[in-house]
């Protein structure tokens, strides 16, 4: 089989923390088809942070920044470019209608859904039961090409990169150090999740800051601006706030300059830990959203969850009302948390300097 790929398109169309969780398809896929032409098909805002992958070879866009792409237009671009197999790691039925009507050969997706029909070769799995990482769901896709996929927990590539021009840019804006090291303090989700509460985050930073030699910065989609408010009433004037004001390139390049990333469950956490930044993160315990299926994928971390039932009645559907079970985890363990996090850095940035020395 692997003469006879000679292009190979993933498609991952939706949220930013989802296509981060899809890019160590791509080593894999280098792997087992060498001479391959590797591409993703990709939404402008989220697809920013596969740019620059040394594993990826082309993007095609799904939209042009406010709109989708008209369908025509897509499969017209989908044709000329030939592909031998295409795999969906997220379906919808739009999606699954362009690979048939673009004449893609080998088409992958899951079996469980009403337009199945049109993949070709289908793995059955539902995700929604949280049997594992979404990153290891993403993985188990390339075995119906019959490439190797390790089984249980991985030790991914993700190919992310940081260009010099956005460290640049960071630095620029950010002006003169405040402390010693940066925290990032991302309060927001986008509603994908259930969170911890915004004033937790507040109090969390106040106290670092008052002690640990850090400098506070405060991130988030300008959607977040709500619960960024409401964190720094408790922050005061240690913070700087740069919700809404970020682009995602920069916010990959502040991560990665960052000693520690606070979030609840969204997007940029999967960018720490591909980033190898140390995280803590808060999620809940139900199983379609918790640290076993999202959680970031790394083991320089700490998670915090309730101690409530995984199926909590309470939170079920509450959307962006406060969660009684998240509001539950007290902050001062979330400070030990925190410090051990920095406490591991320092250690081994320490062994770098000695080491360069």
């Amino acid at each position: 089989m692997a003469s006879s790929l000679k292009s190979i398109l993933v498609v991952r169309t939706d949220r930013l923390g989802d296509v981060v969780l899809t890019l160590p398809m791509l080593p894999l896929l280098r792997r087992s088809f060498p001479d391959a032409h590797l591409s993703m098909l990709l939404s402008r805002y989220t697809g920013a942070v596969a740019e620059g992958n040394p594993y990826l070879d082309s993007i095609i866009w799904y939209d042009d920044g406010p709109q989708v792409r008209p369908r025509a237009e897509l499969v017209q671009e989908l044709r000329l470019r030939r592909f031998d197999a295409a795999i969906v790691a997220r379906p919808t039925p739009r999606l699954a209608w362009l690979l048939f009507s673009a004449g893609i050969p080998l088409r992958i997706g899951t079996g469980y859904r009403f337009y199945s029909l049109l993949f070709t070769r289908r793995v059955y799995e539902h995700r929604r039961s949280g049997s594992r990482h979404e990153l290891e769901y993403n993985l188990n896709l390339l075995s119906a090409l019959g490439c190797s996929v390790p089984s249980g927990k991985v030790t991914p590539e993700f190919g992310l990169r940081v260009a010099e021009s956005e460290r640049r840019e960071i630095e620029q804006l950010l002006g003169p150090p405040r402390g010693a090291r940066r925290v990032i303090l991302h309060p927001g989700s986008g509603g994908s999740s259930r969170d911890w509460p915004a004033e937790r985050f507040g109090e969390l930073g106040a106290r670092l800051a008052g002690t640990d030699d850090v400098q506070i910065i405060v991130t988030g989609a300008a959607s977040d601006r709500d619960a960024v408010e409401r964190a720094k009433q408790l922050l005061g004037p240690v913070v700087i706030d740069l919700c809404g004001r970020l682009s995602v390139k920069q916010l990959a390049a502040l991560i990665a300059s960052s000693a520690l990333f606070v979030s609840n469950s969204t997007g940029p956490v999967h960018i720490a830990a591909a980033l190898g930044v140390p995280v803590l993160a808060f999620y809940p315990r139900i199983p379609v959203m918790s640290q076993r299926r999202w959680g970031p994928y790394t083991d320089n971390k700490s998670v915090l969850e309730p101690d409530g039932p995984e199926d909590c009645r309470k939170c079920r559907g509450r959307g962006r009302r406060p969660c009684e079970c998240m509001a539950s985890i007290p902050v001062e363990l979330a400070l030990e948390s925190a410090r051990r996090l920095l406490g591991a850095t320092s250690m081994e940035r320490g062994r770098e300097v000695a080491h360069a020395h």
